[in-house]
């Protein structure tokens, strides 16, 4: 056989081996992998606090495959696979488990499906928990790979938006995850956080060195920009995520320590959640935001390691996640910065330095936001 089978024979079982970046891990997903740390310390893992009522729980973390079980493979495809390492000089060597690295945005869509932007992985990891696999969509065009890949906007034809800041354009992917065009290629400077309207297919975008919100129609073409720089109500100074409910578009408004709330339909700006100070439900570094079904909006406050829940006004519920002595250290989140709330009402929040996903239970809210029992009042 002659040099050049032998390196062809040699990457192509070195492929084998690592994986195509398109074609899912499978497995089953560990009864464990809540990561509880044990009876005691998990009945202590609410919020807040007892002798307070509990409205959240800690219900778990996702880093990745070591949560993901994998039959052994068998004995031809093990025999294949030691020999490939063999060839490729692998022998011997550790394989690295498909884990997050520095996961900076959250969220999912209707077919079960958990979108995470991982920007020191250049990639976008899609965990899919009833199927039992875990994806890795590493390209954001032909011979393209992410730059720095941020906001996530999946819509419900099964695609999936992703904001690269570096490249500057939007990509939407297919539901395999196959690059299928690019919004704002030209127009955008700094794409950060998204959101998508699944009823118009319009596709909001936060430009963070522009200072404002770039909207595009379900075509991709610009329809209109919101705001610029400033402080002034409707008015942004480095935006960066965003959400969307119940016509309203939420715009964390970083550098202005805020949160800013306008009619999707025409962007007037109607309040503003939050404000610039150390005192708690204010604002130093926010980050991701969501609304949930009963409109409690859920902030990073990335500064103090938080997750600040407010009711549909902008009142102050409570505080989730802050570091205090009662607390286990599992519970502890280290520079959030995403957070997603599911369909079942689930919170996941994207725990940057913990290279991990952090899932939270609602428990006893009851159908009104002023339930949480207000930390404000």
């Amino acid at each position: 056989m002659s040099a050049a089978w032998i390196s062809l024979l040699a990457c192509w079982l070195a492929l084998q081996l690592t994986g195509c970046a398109s074609e899912p891990v499978r497995g089953t997903w560990r009864p464990d992998m809540d990561g509880l740390p044990g009876p005691d310390e998990a009945a202590a893992l609410v919020w807040p606090a007892r002798p307070e009522p509990a409205r959240y729980a800690w219900a778990g973390r996702l880093t990745g495959e070591p949560e993901l079980h994998r039959p052994e493979p068998a004995g031809g495809a093990s025999l294949w696979r030691r020999v490939g390492r063999w060839i490729a000089g692998l022998d011997g060597a550790d394989e690295a488990p498909l884990q997050l690295q520095r996961p900076s945005a959250v969220s999912g869509d209707a077919h079960g499906r958990i979108y995470v932007s991982d920007a020191a992985r250049r990639a976008v990891f899609v965990f899919d928990l009833a199927g039992g696999t875990l994806a890795l969509w590493e390209r954001a065009g032909p011979g393209l790979n992410w730059v720095s890949p941020v906001g996530l906007a999946p819509g419900p034809d099964g695609t999936l938006d992703v904001a690269d800041a570096e490249l500057g354009w939007v990509v939407r992917l297919d539901a395999r995850g196959e690059p299928r065009g690019q919004i704002g290629r030209g127009l955008l400077q700094r794409p950060t956080g998204l959101a998508r309207d699944p009823a118009s297919g319009r596709l909001y975008v936060a430009d963070t060195r522009a200072h404002d919100i770039k909207v595009f129609d379900a075509a991709g073409r610009l329809e209109r920009t919101l705001g610029g720089p400033g402080s002034a109500p409707g008015r942004f100074n480095a935006p960066t995520h965003l959400a969307l409910a119940d016509g309203l578009l939420y715009v964390t408004d970083s550098l202005n320590a805020r949160v800013q709330v306008l009619r999707a339909a025409d962007g007037a700006p109607l309040r503003q959640i939050g404000s610039r100070g150390l005192v708690l439900g204010q604002l130093v570094r926010p980050k991701g935001l969501a609304v949930d079904g009963a409109g409690r909006i859920h902030v990073v406050e990335s500064y103090h390691d938080t997750v600040l829940v407010y009711d549909d006004q902008g009142r102050l519920l409570l505080p989730i996640g802050p570091a205090s002595a009662s607390m286990p250290p599992v519970a502890r989140f280290l520079l959030p910065a995403g957070i997603w709330v599911a369909p079942d009402g689930d919170v996941w929040v994207a725990d940057m330095f913990n290279a991990r996903l952090a899932r939270l239970r609602p428990v006893g809210h009851g159908a009104s936001p002023d339930d949480a029992g207000a930390t404000s009042r």
